[in-house]
């Protein structure tokens, strides 16, 4: 949470729910930290993000959310409304923390960290769209970055040499 950083387990975010969480919680797993939104036409990637978490997480997998409303003001609602969408409408058992910005001068301390550990395309580090994905391996070190539009299927590989 500090600048002295090291890895993605020395943050802290609050739970959808509200309530602090230290993302040590899951050091020793492997990560995937996607920023989310219920009204964007990629939003149906949280079906295949859920797959992969109920195909891994046995494993020591985990997949980690975080909504945001930076992009197109797709994620209007509440913590709790963005809950119940999920678990309705995609059946997401996965972690999902409280909305949060991922650019910008309020951007959460993880966010900064893991653009600035791992920039984007032509060294950009701004995060360009809902659905951007960050694989942290068991150390929680930046081991891929990417776009939004990559389906979480096509990262299984990637998660696949991580678990080992």
């Amino acid at each position: 949470m500090t600048a002295t950083a090291q890895s993605a387990w020395d943050f802290e975010a609050q739970s959808i729910t509200g309530k602090p969480m230290p993302l040590s919680h899951w050091s020793g797993k492997v990560a995937l930290i996607v920023n989310t939104a219920s009204q964007c036409g990629l939003t149906p990637q949280y079906k295949g993000l859920q797959a992969l978490y109920d195909q891994y997480k046995d494993r020591g997998f985990v997949v980690l959310g975080f909504p945001s409303n930076q992009f197109g003001a797709q994620e209007p609602g509440t913590n709790s409304e963005i809950s119940q969408f999920c678990e309705l409408n995609y059946g997401v058992s996965f972690p999902m923390f409280a909305k949060i910005d991922v650019n910008g001068d309020d951007a959460h301390p993880l966010y900064k960290w893991l653009k600035s550990a791992k920039p984007g395309l032509l060294g950009s580090e701004a995060i360009k769209w809902n659905f951007s994905k960050f694989l942290i391996d068991r150390h929680g070190q930046v081991a891929e970055r990417y776009a939004p539009t990559t389906s979480p299927e096509s990262v299984s590989a990637d998660i696949e040499k991580l678990l080992g």
